[in-house]
């Protein structure tokens, strides 16, 4: 665990079916201990069968000692989920959904003596046309730092130019974004200008040879024959991807970002 002036905190990518639940359960531990982490982020929007995430999973995640579960697109399909979304304060869906849809984008918890502000906000390129997560953002970014500078930001979205878009804007108003919903961890993981930490996307917590933890035989026959076929979770060897951001407790500043994947061959 780190010293009073500084914070540790795992950010781990989609969790992805019964592969990426089983990663968190063999590895989750090890990997806490190894960075030292005072807090843990985890997308679970795919951890139900690759479609949304269910209640079950919500409680064994947070067992596991997740502190936060942030969400995207696939959030909505599991309904005994639904009425979770506005009572358990640690499960977040996008923020810049419309204000009638369940659920809340931001959470404060307090980690160490701290408050840590999370939010969750989702890209509009080749997703729902929902309400813009630049304005969106920025409302819950003044509220939030307000009680706390120390905020963290996973942006669930496909484009990256609307990523690093998102990224610089908030540069110096947060002390991390880190992308989510491509499955496929990028390498241009950095401390911004203003020293916030970035990364495009954290990746996969889920099947390690798959096409973005689908079984690839489905994935290249929807490519060859254009028919909208049905994703299956593949079953492989399961790894965890994600960044270890360290902050500065006071500012809420970023001190560096480390990538990581943890692969568990069984």
């Amino acid at each position: 665990m780190s010293d009073t002036k500084t914070m540790v905190v795992l950010l781990l990518g989609d969790v992805c079916g019964q592969p990426g639940s089983r990663a968190l359960f063999l590895g989750l531990h090890t990997l806490v201990k190894d960075y030292r982490s005072d807090m843990v982020i985890v997308n679970g929007e795919n951890a139900a069968g690759g479609f949304g995430l269910n209640a079950e999973l919500m409680n064994q995640f947070f067992s596991l000692g997740v502190d936060v579960i942030t969400s995207g697109n696939h959030i909505w399909q599991q309904d005994d989920l639904r009425p979770l979304l506005d009572s358990e304060k640690r499960l977040l869906r996008p923020a810049n959904y419309p204000p009638a849809a369940p659920g809340h984008g931001s959470v404060i918890v307090e980690i160490k003596g701290h408050k840590v502000g999370v939010l969750n906000l989702q890209g509009r390129q080749s997703l729902p046309s929902i309400d813009c997560p630049f304005r969106v953002g920025s409302e819950q970014v003044a509220k939030l730092r307000k009680q706390t500078p120390l905020i963290l930001v996973d942006f669930h979205a496909e484009n990256p130019e609307e990523k690093e878009a998102l990224a610089l804007h908030f540069d110096g108003k947060v002390s991390a974004v880190v992308g989510t919903h491509t499955h496929v961890q990028t390498a241009d993981e950095k401390i911004l200008p203003h020293k916030t930490a970035y990364i495009t996307d954290l990746g996969l917590c889920g099947p390690s040879e798959s096409v973005i933890g689908s079984k690839p035989d489905i994935s290249i026959a929807r490519q060859l024959t254009q028919m909208p076929l049905r994703s299956e979770i593949a079953d492989t060897a399961p790894l965890i991807q994600g960044v270890c951001v360290t902050l500065d407790t006071a500012s809420g500043q970023a001190l560096s970002i480390e990538r990581f994947t943890r692969l568990y061959d069984i």
